[in-house]
């Protein structure tokens, strides 16, 4: 027998409708690429948010459009997530970190129509748009006296003489809603398409995992960028319960980060490990942490015992979590539940090394080699598989890469190796695949290799991680010279730099007679990274 309940369609719109009336003096503040702070509130900001969405629709935007950013984190961002979705069109974040070659690919895979793009990132557009689909409407997210020379819109100028309100369409909460790209694997990058749905109901999930920063009065800094996974979702999460936003716009130095939450009265900070490291040598160099600051999230990869040990200690929380950009993409959140809070120093910082217990909406299991279901015992380690509302069921338009990501049972595997314990703490020990994690960014080693295989004087050739000081993870190339000879360095380099972003190269490059081979004939990974494990990387 059915219910008699009401079905309405979740609707991404509806958040910063409803920031609007319930929580109207929540704030935006950003650090802007013109060099000032931009101050607005969340009623402000659902005005000029309609004012856009009929901007895009005077140029000619419609549902299912793809409507891509190049962007940094800042209000102007904030308001193409919610104008771009919530006419029914999708919103394709592009990472800037990506190499040129990547870029082209996915601009042109997502088949975008329009491009909103920062001023700093002119430049890398004006150099690349010979290679991207014609007719593609480039928007300068400036004023018209910032605006560069070119053929490009001004953002301003699409929201001039726009009514302030807008009747929002309804469709099903099935309709895709933004785009994001991952490299985190081999071959082209892959799409993660999400919906209203999905981004909803991920806005609640994470508002109940995370309830300490996420409310109002709150004030959180995303240092974890909006072209990244949604800012982590923060976008939705943070209007949705009345925090307030705290945008660095380029300026993510620890410096400018340490002034600008001592200046806001941050209270929560999310981010990779990468970014918390320069911050941890202003607090040294000023002798105290930011005013306000009691909290933060740290993802992307694994954080340092020692780091969290130094903000503990200085009285700030330090939250783990896990996910990934299929994921929508938080799965896991580390904060202490309260009959642990008793533990000592040594005991907390173990815990919250791990990489959390799973937030409501995801479900988590972990399979033997031949998909048989392991205990979560914290002993039994196997690959991990998740599923979920906000997880995805298969990639854009790359019907072969999502056939290949999912079991019989229609779960997602991640790729990772993982223990659950009893109490639901996972800790990620390994990679299915062979994948490097550096500065919370996939390089794919696969990539890498088959790219060197194409220079002459390589017979074979691996490229492993290797543990690094800030970067977490970096790239080591281990190069068998051919008969013909030994090739040069420079020239192995300048062979990547034709396809890879400069810091998805390898670190260093090694020669050595062979490779260790495992019983199969594969080349043993395993191997060479216990062999190299203490490898000491160049300086710089």
């Amino acid at each position: 027998m059915l219910g008699s309940m009401m079905m309405r369609p979740l609707r991404i719109a509806d958040i910063l409708t409803y920031a609007a009336e319930i929580h109207p003096t929540g704030e935006i503040v950003s650090v802007r690429t013109e060099g000032d702070i931009h101050r607005t509130t969340y009623r402000e900001t659902s005005e000029r948010v309609a004012r856009l969405a009929h901007g895009l629709n005077a140029q000619g935007a419609k549902t299912g459009d793809r409507i891509a950013t190049l962007a940094w984190n800042g209000y102007r961002h904030f308001e193409l997530y919610y104008a771009i979705s919530g006419i029914g069109a999708v919103c394709h974040t592009i990472n800037p970190r990506l190499s040129a070659e990547q870029m082209t690919y996915i601009v042109t895979h997502a088949e975008d129509t329009m491009l909103f793009v920062d001023l700093t990132f002119v430049p890398l557009v004006a150099a690349l748009r010979g290679q991207w689909p014609d007719g593609l409407k480039i928007v300068v997210m400036t004023d018209r006296a910032h605006m560069p020379e070119g053929d490009y819109l001004c953002y301003e100028e699409l929201l001039e003489g726009q009514a302030d309100s807008y009747d929002w369409p309804e469709f099903s909460e099935e309709t895709a809603a933004a785009l994001c790209y991952t490299s985190g694997t081999t071959g082209n990058p892959k799409g993660t398409l999400y919906t209203h749905r999905s981004t909803v109901l991920h806005a609640m999930m994470v508002g109940l995992g995370l309830p300490a920063a996420l409310q109002p009065g709150k004030k959180i800094l995303p240092v974890v960028p909006l072209f990244h996974v949604n800012a982590w979702g923060l976008p939705y999460a943070a209007p949705l319960t009345g925090a307030s936003l705290i945008f660095p716009g380029p300026a993510l130095d620890g410096e400018s980060l340490f002034r600008l939450m001592d200046t806001e009265n941050v209270f929560s900070a999310w981010g990779v490990p990468t970014v918390w490291l320069g911050l941890q040598g202003e607090i040294a160099k000023q002798g105290r942490i930011p005013n306000g600051f009691g909290d933060m999230v740290v993802g992307g990869s694994a954080a340092p015992a020692s780091m969290i040990r130094d903000f503990e200690e200085r009285g700030v929380n330090v939250c783990h979590a896990w996910g990934m950009t299929e994921m929508s993409p938080v799965g896991t959140q580390g904060n202490l539940p309260a009959h642990l809070e008793h533990l000592s120093m040594d005991e907390k910082v173990a815990l919250k090394g791990k990489q959390g217990r799973r937030i409501f909406g995801v479900d988590l299991k972990i399979v033997d080699e031949d998909g048989g279901r392991l205990p979560h015992d914290g002993e039994a380690a196997g690959e991990l598989f998740v599923r979920g509302n906000a997880i995805t069921s298969g990639y854009f338009h790359n019907d072969e890469a999502s056939a290949a990501a999912f079991d019989a049972e229609g779960w997602f595997g991640t790729g990772d190796v993982a223990t659950i314990d009893k109490d639901g703490y996972l800790t990620i020990t390994d990679r299915a695949k062979d994948l490097i994690k550096s500065g919370g960014e996939w390089i794919s080693s696969l990539d890498l290799e088959n790219t060197v295989m194409a220079h002459p004087k390589v017979a074979n050739c691996a490229v492993i991680s290797v543990a690094h000081p800030k970067w977490d993870e970096r790239p080591l190339l281990i190069v068998v010279p051919s008969p013909e000879g030994k090739p040069e360095v420079s020239e192995l380099m300048a062979l990547l730099d034709e396809h890879f972003a400069k810091w998805q190269l390898p670190d260093d490059v090694v020669f050595v007679d062979e490779l260790p081979l495992t019983a199969t004939g594969k080349v043993s990974k395993l191997t060479l990274r216990k062999k190299y494990k203490d490898h000491v990387l160049p300086a710089g």
